[in-house]
C-alpha cells in the first residue's frame, strides 16, 4: 500500500525532503511505498532545485491537509499560528498523520495537537523540531520511556553555535558572524528568534515535555519572565570570548531543564563551558543534548542542528516511522496522563559564575570590588585584570546572592557588570 504524502512549505527543507523521498530505491530500502502526491507553498511559479510538476498543486495548505489523496501531511511552513496551525489542525481532525519541523507550533500547541491526534486516530511526529538531525525526540519518547529522567540539557540552536564558533575560532565580530550564518543558510533574514534564545527555549520546552511526562505553559517561553530565564547571545563580545579562553572555557548557548522535587527548573543562557566538556567540542551548526536518566546515568546525543539536509533527514525519518506503522502516543505517555509541569525559579541552585566587570569611571579598585562581593556572600575563586576589565569566577552561589553582589557593586559605584555567565564544568 502506498503512503501518500502532502508537503506544505517548499523552501530549502521542503526541497531537501522531496529529494530524499524521490531518490531511486529509497522506498524499497524501507520496505514501503512512499509517494509525494501534493504540494503547497506561497508561490507556485518559482525557480526550485527540485521540480514539482509531477505533484498536485494546492494554493491552500488546509485543502492539501484535508485532501483524500493525502495520508500524511508534512508541515514545513513554520510559525505557531496562521496557516501552519490551521492546516495541521485540519489534518489531525480528519484522522490523518502529521510530520512537522515546527518547534514553535509544538511548544505552543503540542498538548492540543496531541489530543487531536490521539482522539482521531492519527499520529503527530516532530523529530525535526528539536536538534535537527540529532534523534533526541525519539530517544526520549521511546528508548528512555522506562527511565526516570532527572535532567536534560544541551546546545539546541545551530545558528547560535555557528555564530559563537566563528567568534571563538576565527575572531569574527558578532554582527559579521550573524551575516555569515545567514549566508550559510543557518539563520533567517530576521535572526532574532535564534539569537535572542527563543528558538532554544521552545526546543527545551519540548524536551521537558518528553523527559518529565508533562506539559509546559507556553507563556513562559519569553524573554520577559524570571521563572523560565531566557537569555540570548546578542550581547556577547569578542572580549567575552577572550575572557572565556583565558580561563579555560568556551561560550555556548546552553538550555537546561532539571527536576526540583515535584517541580522543574528551566533556563537558556550563554554559558562558560569547560574546554574538556562534550558541549565545548560542538563546532559550526552542531547540536548536543545530554540526558541524565535513572538507571542509565548520563547519555550524550550529538549531530547537525541546522541546515536543509539535517532537518529534511529528520522529517523523512518520521515519514519512514509512519510507513512502518510505529505506534504509540505523541509524547512519552498518552496526553490524558500528562500533568502540567510546575516550573519554579531556579535561583536556589548553587553553581559557579563568571563575571566581567568594568569601572563606572576611572580604574577598578580590585580590593574594594572583591571585598564588596564577599560582603554579599559572593567569594571569588579567581580574579584577573584583562585590559580595562576585571575577570572573576565565583565560588558556588545561588542567583539571589549573585544579584545582591551585582547590586552592591553598582550602588557603591565600584563597577558595572558587562556580562555574567553560569559555568558548566566537567
Amino acid at each position: 500500500m502506498t503512503l501518500r504524502i502532502g508537503i506544505a512549505g517548499l523552501g530549502t527543507v521542503g526541497g531537501g525532503l522531496l529529494s530524499l523521498l524521490t531518490e531511486d530505491g529509497r522506498a524499497r530500502m524501507i520496505g514501503s511505498d512512499i509517494a509525494v502526491t501534493g504540494v503547497s507553498a506561497r508561490t507556485r511559479n518559482k525557480a526550485r532545485a527540485v521540480s514539482i510538476d509531477a505533484y498536485d498543486w494546492y494554493d491552500d495548505p488546509v485543502a492539501l491537509a484535508e485532501a483524500p489523496g493525502t495520508d500524511v501531511f508534512v508541515e514545513l511552513m513554520g510559525g505557531a499560528e496562521g496557516p501552519a496551525r490551521e492546516a495541521v489542525t485540519a489534518a489531525l481532525k480528519a484522522g490523518k498523520s502529521v510530520a512537522t519541523a515546527n518547534k514553535a507550533l509544538i511548544a505552543a500547541h503540542g498538548e492540543e495537537l496531541a489530543r487531536l491526534a490521539e482522539e482521531n486516530g492519527g499520529a503527530l511526529k516532530f523529530e525535526a523540531a528539536v536538534a535537527g538531525g540529532t534523534p533526541i525526540v525519539r530517544a526520549l519518547r521511546d528508548n528512555l520511556a522506562p527511565c526516570r529522567v532527572e535532567a536534560v540539557s544541551g546546545i539546541l540552536n545551530g545558528t547560535c553555535n555557528f555564530v559563537l564558533d566563528q567568534m571563538a575560532n576565527h575572531g569574527v565580530a558578532y554582527d559579521d558572524a550573524v551575516v555569515q550564518a545567514q549566508e550559510a543558510g543557518f539563520a533567517e533574514a530576521d535572526p532574532s528568534l535564534d539569537v535572542d534564545g527563543i528558538d532554544a527555549a521552545q526546543k527545551l520546552a519540548i524536551l521537558a515535555m518528553l523527559a518529565f511526562d508533562g506539559t509546559v505553559n507556553p507563556e513562559l517561553i519569553t524573554e520577559q519572565n524570571n521563572i523560565f530565564a531566557v537569555h540570548g547571545i546578542s550581547q556577547i563580545t569578542l572580549d567575552d570570548i577572550r575572557f572565556a579562553r583565558r580561563f579555560g572555557f568556551v561560550i555556548k548557548l546552553v538550555g537546561e531543564a532539571k527536576r526540583a522535587g515535584d517541580d522543574i527548573t528551566m533556563a537558556v543562557s550563554p554559558t562558560f563551558v569547560a574546554t574538556g566538556h562534550a558541549f565545548s567540542k560542538m563546532e559550526g551548526a552542531g547540536n548536543a543534548v545530554a540526558v541524565i536518566a535513572d538507571p542509565l546515568g548520563e547519555l550524550l546525543f550529538t549531530g547537525p542542528g541546522a541546515g536543509a539536509g539535517a532537518t529534511a533527514s529528520a522529517v523523512a525519518s518520521d515519514i519512514v516511522s509512519l510507513a512502518r506503522k510505529d505506534g504509540g502516543p505523541v509524547f512519552t505517555a498518552p496526553i490524558d496522563r500528562l500533568r502540567p509541569l510546575p516550573v519554579r525559579e531556579g535561583g536556589e541552585e548553587l553553581r559557579l559564575y563568571a563575571l566581567r566587570l568594568r569601572a563606572e569611571e576611572g580604574e577598578l579598585d580590585e580590593e574594594a570590588v572583591t571585598a564588596a562581593l564577599a560582603e554579599a556572600g559572593c567569594f571569588t575563586s579567581r580574579c584577573e585584570h584583562i585590559g580595562d576589565d576585571l575577570m572573576i569566577t565565583t565560588s558556588p552561589i545561588d542567583q539571589k546572592t549573585l544579584s545582591s553582589a551585582r547590586t552592591l557593586l553598582f550602588t557603591r559605584g565600584l563597577a558595572r557588570t558587562e556580562n555574567t555567565f553560569p559555568i558548566l564544568t566537567l
